[in-house]
């Protein structure tokens, strides 16, 4: 019983801790799952126009209603995430990656490769992220493949700021020192004790950027600058039905809170892990 009650009371005071993270991770989920099985959930084929029943208001046969096709607008929010999740997904771990590459090779380095490598991710940093991905779909050309490679280019920069500021504190901790004594490799030491020790920041950092990833490639569909018209995708879905919003607001009304719901349980999220892996903010008990 003792056993029973130490545990429900840990239970009890994680969940006080945590509360809004872990409702914000149980939304994500939620959302990713019916985004990834997206066949399964919608009623109808989202592509699927019935002029009959265009504008339809919410019913038991169209729960979101129907829009200016009469396409059902359930269906086309459940198929609607994919895009934009696929994107955001693709784009964040892609700046990560050569995020960490360039902050490592920077920081472990030092010198003028240093220099060098951060003075241009300030330059790059100097553009909002919204605007550098503009100018970058306006010149790879319209796509979502483009619309991925601009957002995830725009934020390579802020993870080799990251990961420069990490790795120049780490390479001095006297494991490290340590380890360089006793004749281990640049390589060894960078994989072995640097990575795993800025993998907590990273993450946190990466959550982050996902939902900032999730609002600017809404942003770019939602002026055109990603899916092809009629897509289903709640960017595109907002820009169709902006018009209608006063003789229809349900058409843009529900992917618009889709935007919403999503960016906000993946920040909820976010605060979370970082209360959780962030030493500091544990021993302030924030």
């Amino acid at each position: 019983m003792r056993a029973d009650r130490t545990i429900g009371s840990r239970l009890g005071a994680y969940w006080r801790q945590y509360d809004i993270a872990l409702v914000g991770g149980a939304v994500f989920a939620f959302i990713l799952l019916v985004t990834i099985l997206a066949s399964a959930f919608a009623p109808y084929d989202p592509m699927a126009r019935n002029i009959k029943n265009r504008f339809a208001t919410p019913s038991t046969d169209y729960r979101f209603g129907t829009d200016q096709l009469g396409r059902d607008v359930l269906s086309r929010v459940i198929h609607g995430g994919r895009p934009i999740l696929a994107a955001s997904f693709t784009a964040v771990l892609s700046a990560l990656a050569v995020g960490t590459i360039i902050g490592v090779a920077g920081g472990y380095i030092g010198g003028w490769p240093d220099t060098a490598l951060m003075r241009l991710m300030d330059v790059m940093l100097s553009f909002p992220s919204i605007l550098l991905a503009i100018l970058i779909v306006a010149t790879l050309g319209v796509g979502l493949l483009n619309v991925t490679v601009a957002i995830g280019f725009a934020m390579v920069p802020v993870f080799a700021r990251l990961v420069r500021s990490i790795v120049i504190t780490l390479v001095y901790e006297e494991y490290v020192l340590a380890a360089r004594s006793l004749g281990a490799s640049d390589l060894h030491i960078i994989r072995k004790h640097i990575l795993p020790n800025m993998m907590p920041p990273i993450i946190v950092q990466a959550s982050a950027m996902l939902a900032v990833a999730i609002g600017v490639a809404s942003a770019l569909n939602f002026i055109g600058l990603g899916v092809e018209p009629g897509t289903p995708d709640w960017g595109m879905m907002v820009a169709e039905g902006q018009r209608l919003i006063f003789d229809a607001p349900h058409v843009p009304l529900f992917p618009g809170l889709a935007i919403t719901i999503t960016v906000l349980s993946v920040n909820y999220l976010g605060d979370g892990l970082r209360d959780h892996l962030d030493p500091r903010l544990r021993r302030q008990g924030i």
